[in-house]
Formats: structure tokens, C-alpha cells, sequence
């Protein structure tokens, strides 16, 4: 090696080792600004500020609980004991939960010493351990109270409105009612309402034990009170998940059979003419340019709310896709097959046929089955627009703000339909396509 070539490689090696060196220190410094921007832009410390764990808690608290409602009109002075507050899940006349009492004076115990006691005249009394007797009494729209000075933060007082919340319970205070909650584990009234004469009954006794409705056998009678459960409403929640079910199915498939013929305009080895492969091309990134919630608002403009409107907005989005992934599918086929059919004498059509189809169907069943799994997850938020499935109940759900035992039972049949699809396209998979072990 000459001088001047040993110098040009020293060169080259220094020059190498300088890049090196800049992006050893560059790609950190690109990552910091990116993470300092992000500081910033999404406002992290005032993210941080507004965070309150504690209604994250209740929330979380609220999905695996339920509360029962001990209500008193402060103009008429009736009581009502009902499950999470809903007429639904009221008391039977003439019953209330054990752990209320008394007649002229009606005590309610929350458990751990802590009491409230509805007195006559709109008046409370309430009984906390370690804090001095709490009175309130209504006039009119004002709540009076003894309570003075600085309060504890589990207690919130005006004189429109007292809130107070403890570990066992919430009494709430205002003008029109006095309201006491009581929380318990568990999703109660899942099975049967309390008008139900299977309550609180055991399966047992249901299965083998005497007739407990004369007019019902059992076993009859106990699967028609839970199908038409009017708290958890689950025959309408059944239809919803079909209704989920079908749109992704419906939309899947359509997309597919579009998108098959479509997708040989769009590949250059059966496509020759530039124009309708670009074309064809240009129409497969539109439709899946788009996402399908915008596909969503259009079409409900057009067709109105409805499963249908969700299941188009699903084909027309995938029809893209389909078509973009089963145009590369064609560009890739074997020409030794199809020159094969074509010396039998086939025509184009059959060349198509059994040259093309067969070598592509693997990869098309796979993408289709696959899309078909995602769609079905895709379908709940899509029917929460639409208004159909099961996305239209979850949404209903949120909104109440109140109803979050359903919001997580919504969110865990969500969870088991994803995973029944994914077995059912697994199974499919292996029966149509074939699986290595």
C-alpha cells in the first residue's frame, strides 16, 4: 500500500470514528429533546396536579361493589331502601336491609360503631368513632349542623348541602333528601331481582329442592328470571354482543369479497394497463386513508344509527387494506403454476382459478381470519357511535357515571368475545390452512 493510500484510509478511519462519536452523542440528545418536548407539550406537571387518586380508588372500588341506598324525602318523610339507588332494585314493600332498625327513630348501622339515626323532623343524628356526635337539621333548603371550625377532609358542609364519607359508608345531606350509602363486595342482583321468588335461594334448593314458584318448575322458572333480570338486563346484552359479533363478520367478509377481485386491477402481473392499476391503487389508500370511526360518522349521516352503518364503515375501511395485502399476495405467485393450468388449454378465468387462487388462499384466510379477531374489538367502539352492540350499552354505562359494576362487566364479555373470536379463528386457521407442529 502506497503513502497516499495509507493516509486516505487514516482518513476514512478518522472520518468513521467522528460519526461515530456524533451519534453516540446525537441519538441520546434527540431522545432527551424528544422527552423534554413531551414534558411540555402534554403539560406532565399539571397532568400531575389535577391526578386524584383517591376518585381512582372509588372508581376502581365501584367496579367489584355495589351500594344500597337508604333514602329519606325530607318534604314527606318516607323512607326508601334501594340498590344502587334505582327503582329497579328497591325494597319490597313492608322489607329493608337487616342492618336497619327502628320504627319513629330508623338507625342505620355501617359497620365498625359508625351510625346514623333519622330522627323525626327532618332531623340526623350521626355516629362516628373518634369524632364528637354530628346533628343536622332541615329547614326549608338550609341544613343546620353543629359542625364548626376547621372539618376533617371526609367532611364537606354548607348550608345547602353536607357530605360526609367515611371508610364504611356516605351520608349526604340536602334540602329535598337525607341519603345514606352503604357499600358491599360483589355485583348484587346479578342472578335474580328481589321481586324474584328464587332471591336468596341457593342453587341447591333450586336444582333439587321442592317447586318454588307453583306456577313455575324450577329450573324454568330461575333461567327466565335471570334472562329478563331487569338490573343487569341480560337478554339485552346477549343480543348486543350478537350484534358486535355480527357487524365485525359482516363487515370482515364483505370487505374480503370486494377486495379479491379488486386486488388482481391493482397488481402489475394482471394488470397491464397503468392507468386502472393506479387507479385501483389510488382507491385502496383512500378508503383505508380513512379511519373507520370518520367512515362511522359519514355513514350514520347517510343510513342512520344501526348495526348496518357500523358493519359498512368495517367494510369499507378493510376493503382497502384486503386490497393493498392481497394485491402484494398476487404480485408474488408462482408463474410456474399457472404456466401449468395454462398448458392444459385453461382460459384465463380458469388460469385464475386453479393457477393463482390456490397458491394466495393461504395468505388471504390468514389476513382475513386475523382482521376478522381485531374487527370484532374494533366493533364495540364502533357501535358506541352507531348505537348498536355491545359498545352502545358500555357507553350508556360510562355516562351514568355511577354504574361502574356494569362498566366492568361490559368491559370482561368484551374481554371474553376477543378471546372466543381468537379461538374460533384459530380453530379455523387450523382446519382451512393447515398448522406445523
Amino acid at each position: 500500500m502506497s503513502t497516499a493510500d495509507l493516509s486516505a484510509a487514516k482518513f476514512e478511519a478518522a472520518a468513521l470514528f467522528q460519526r461515530k462519536r456524533m451519534m453516540a452523542f446525537a441519538v441520546p440528545a434527540v431522545i432527551l429533546a424528544y422527552f423534554t418536548y413531551i414534558f411540555f407539550a402534554f403539560d406532565l406537571p399539571g397532568l400531575a396536579k389535577r391526578a386524584n387518586l383517591e376518585n381512582a380508588v372509588t372508581l376502581a372500588s365501584d367496579s367489584w361493589s355495589y351500594k344500597v341506598h337508604v333514602t329519606r324525602s325530607n318534604r314527606t318523610g318516607d323512607i326508601a331502601y334501594a340498590i344502587e339507588g334505582e327503582r329497579k332494585g328497591t325494597y319490597p314493600e313492608g322489607t329493608r336491609p337487616d342492618w336497619v332498625s327502628g320504627d319513629e327513630v330508623v338507625t342505620v348501622d355501617l359497620g365498625a360503631g359508625h351510625l346514623v339515626h333519622l330522627l323525626p323532623g327532618n332531623r340526623t343524628e350521626v355516629e362516628i368513632p373518634g369524632y364528637d356526635l354530628i346533628t343536622a337539621e332541615v329547614e326549608g333548603r338550609k341544613v343546620l349542623t353543629n359542625l364548626k371550625g376547621d372539618l376533617p377532609d371526609w367532611i364537606n358542609a354548607s348550608d345547602r348541602r353536607v357530605a360526609i364519607k367515611t371508610p364504611e359508608g356516605r351520608i349526604t345531606l340536602t334540602g329535598t333528601k337525607t341519603e345514606v350509602f352503604n357499600y358491599f363486595p360483589g355485583w348484587e342482583l346479578f342472578w335474580f331481582t328481589l321481586d324474584s321468588p328464587y332471591h336468596g335461594q341457593s342453587a341447591i334448593k333450586i336444582l333439587f329442592g321442592d317447586r318454588i314458584d307453583p306456577a313455575r318448575s324450577n329450573i324454568a322458572g330461575a333461567v327466565q328470571d335471570v334472562w329478563t333480570n331487569k338490573m343487569w338486563r341480560h337478554n339485552e346484552v346477549v343480543w348486543a354482543i350478537g350484534e358486535t359479533i355480527l357487524m365485525a363478520f359482516l363487515g370482515t367478509m364483505g370487505a374480503a369479497m370486494i377486495a379479491l377481485p379488486l386486488s388482481f386491477l391493482a397488481a402489475k402481473r394482471f394488470a397491464p394497463f397503468v392507468a386502472i392499476r393506479v387507479a385501483t391503487r389510488r382507491l385502496f389508500d383512500f378508503v383505508r386513508g380513512v379511519d373507520a370511526l370518520i367512515w362511522t360518522v359519514v355513514l350514520s349521516r347517510a343510513f342512520g344509527p344501526g348495526p348496518l352503518t357500523g358493519a359498512l364503515a368495517i367494510l369499507v375501511t378493510d376493503t382497502g387494506t384486503f386490497g393493498k395485502i392481497f394485491s402484494e399476495a398476487l404480485e408474488n405467485v408462482d408463474e410456474k403454476q399457472i404456466e401449468g393450468v395454462s398448458s392444459t388449454g385453461a382460459k384465463p378465468l380458469q388460469r385464475y382459478r386453479f393457477g393463482v387462487i390456490p397458491q394466495v388462499v393461504p395468505v388471504l384466510l390468514a389476513q382475513v381470519l386475523y382482521f376478522l379477531e381485531s374487527n370484532t374489538r374494533s366493533a364495540t367502539i364502533i357501535g358506541a357511535i352507531t348505537g348498536g352492540g355491545i359498545g352502545l350499552l358500555l357507553t350508556q354505562a360510562i355516562q351514568t357515571q355511577k354504574d361502574w359494576e356494569e362498566v366492568a362487566y361490559y368491559i370482561t364479555l368484551v374481554i371474553g368475545m376477543v378471546i372466543f373470536m381468537d379461538w374460533v379463528s384459530g380453530k379455523l386457521r387450523a382446519k382451512l390452512i393447515g398448522r406445523k407442529d
